[in-house]
């Protein structure tokens, strides 16, 4: 008898005991499975991984193709993941407080919350605005509060992260301004602009310009950066909002994949080649409570990247075959109830994020299911990843989970689950046409009724809100915007409006205006010359939504 023949014969025994004992002792459910509906066996054996059979093609070594088991040959034994926990509120002159602070504690890098009129292309005395000045983010108007919000934070030293996807050109323009009157030259300034409009068709909403018009300043974007600003990301093709909108893991990986290709489709169709720009994209991921389902899917998205960079768009630079990307923890996981539970749930997802390869980490924090974090939540959550690295081991051997009969099977799934989604894009004509059709939107909506179904039939188990609930009062020290903000922050705009070179400025709104025509003109060096002579966001993006029009949704 064969080695494998003994070896199945004994498995078959052991799943006639198995069969026995449940049924003096029953299993807790019928049927385990992953967020993604990927069901879980009872017990996971070489025969299903075969990744680890294949090990050259499909795992190979950290640093080399297909990346499977991370993007660097020594990954956190050399450095740590980068800490950058997501900050904003109020003015930029809080904001910087909060910012220096976090540097204070050991962050290693920024990542800057703007508020919604910002995100949106609204200045702070807007009557859209109304109501929403410093509330989600930090309110910035004018190169003024961008010089305030960096207020002796040295750009040369700290890699900075900006959410900002409509507007994102207005506000990278900003960034490098201030680096200069600081005297940091822009090839020297560090971080990512998030850029990614397609996700905010889908599932986020802070949309300026439809589609093609947007893509049209997102390759612009490239194209300037890889010329005067390379060491920066130019995109974090984000599946955090996917996530957060409900989708499923697979779901999350396959829709953020689909816009990469759409955004590398339409950067090459405006004349760019491939290995030019595609060494600067970054992704962005969620982390969710699944803890084995997420180490695994961080893993297959590298792998699928690889394989689509090589083999479809033929890149020759390794570099771009890499997908290098940030995690924040799972907003939506966090409870008003019992919030201190919450510490223990962004653990175990910033736990997955490292076991899984990420390149920088936010963690959340424990109030943020009630309002903008505390000091001190915000400095607990950060003490998070500190422990994770210094005290756990965790950083100490690379891909510590790859082998594992069952990371390795779900690592197939979640790729051949993706790589369906793919196909299946690609026949509706790509993400763009997918998304127009609101075809990832129909998805996500429908994985989101099934979750809430799950959890209030107690199918799924939240501690604290659905199950094991306490009599509490939920009202901790929470932070609080200050109401008077608004009114200084418009004051401040006005004052601004009126100590600026009026005739200059008007000057270089008509040259945005008439760039803006010329489809083949790129317009990053004409909103920087606007940004210098101080004009606003709105008064930017009022300019190109005369000439791009304005996107109203499906």
């Amino acid at each position: 008898m064969s080695d494998q023949s003994k070896y199945q014969q004994q498995k078959q025994q052991w799943e006639t005991d198995v069969d026995k004992t449940t049924q003096r002792f029953p299993e807790r459910k019928e049927n385990f499975v992953t967020s993604s509906e990927i069901p879980v066996e009872r017990i996971y054996t070489p025969e299903d991984a075969s990744s680890v059979s294949s090990y050259e093609e499909n795992l190979g070594f950290p640093g080399q193709y297909p990346y499977t088991r991370g993007i660097q040959p020594t990954m956190y034994r050399s450095r740590y993941w980068t800490m950058r926990q997501y900050a904003g509120f109020g003015s930029a002159e809080e904001t910087n407080k909060r910012f220096r602070y976090l540097l204070e504690q050991g962050q290693t890098g920024l990542s800057v919350a703007f508020d919604l009129p910002t995100q949106i292309g609204y200045d702070s005395d807007d009557p859209m605005a109304e109501g929403e000045v410093g509330k989600v983010g930090v309110a910035i108007d004018s190169l003024k509060d961008m010089e305030k919000l960096f207020d002796q934070i040295p750009l040369d030293k700290v890699s900075t992260s900006m959410t900002i996807n409509a507007p994102a050109s207005i506000l990278l323009c900003m960034y490098i301004a201030v680096g200069e009157k600081q005297g940091v030259p822009m090839e020297k300034l560090t971080g990512t602009i998030q850029n990614d409009i397609l996700k905010e068709y889908i599932a986020r909403g802070t949309y300026i310009f439809p589609p093609k018009p947007s893509m049209r300043l997102i390759t612009n974007i490239f194209g300037y950066c890889q010329t005067n600003v390379p060491k920066f990301n130019t995109i974090s093709i984000s599946g955090y909002h996917i996530r957060e909108a409900g989708s499923t893991a697979v779901q999350e990986v396959a829709f953020t994949i689909a816009n990469g290709m759409a955004y590398v489709d339409a950067a090459i169709e405006s004349g760019l080649e491939v290995d030019q720009f595609a060494p600067r994209l970054a992704f962005f991921f969620n982390a969710h409570n699944q803890f084995f389902e997420e180490v695994a899917k961080y893993r297959a998205a590298r792998r699928i990247w690889a394989k689509i960079m090589k083999e479809h768009y033929k890149a020759e630079n390794p570099k771009s075959w890499k997908l290098r990307f940030h995690t924040q923890t799972g907003g939506s996981t966090l409870t008003a109830q019992q919030p201190d539970n919450n510490i223990v749930r962004v653990t175990l997802q910033a736990l997955a994020a490292v076991m899984g390869g990420t390149q920088s980490l936010h963690t959340n924090s424990r109030d943020e299911a009630l309002a903008l974090p505390t000091e001190d939540s915000a400095r607990i959550a950060l003490r998070t990843q500190q422990i994770l690295a210094n005290e756990s081991g965790v950083a100490d051997t690379i891909d510590p989970l790859g082998g594992s009969y069952y990371v390795e099977s779900l690592t197939d799934k979640i790729e051949a689950e993706v790589n369906d989604y793919l196909e299946r894009i690609k026949k509706l004509g790509g993400a763009v046409q997918a998304v127009e059709d609101g075809y990832m939107q129909r998805e996500i909506h429908q994985s989101a009724y099934e979750a809430q179904k799950r959890i209030e039939s107690k199918e799924d188990i939240i501690v604290g809100m659905n199950d094991f609930r306490i009599d509490e009062e939920i009202n901790p020290d929470l932070l609080r915007v200050d109401e008077a903000l608004e009114a200084r922050q418009i004051e401040q705009t006005k004052n601004i409006r009126e100590s600026r070179d009026q005739q200059l400025i008007e000057d270089c709104l008509q040259n945005l205006k008439q760039a803006a025509q010329n489809a083949n003109e790129n317009l990053m060096p004409y909103i920087l010359e606007a940004v210098k002579a101080y004009a606003t966001v709105g008064e930017i993006a009022n300019v190109l939504r005369e000439e791009f029009g304005e996107y109203t949704g499906m």
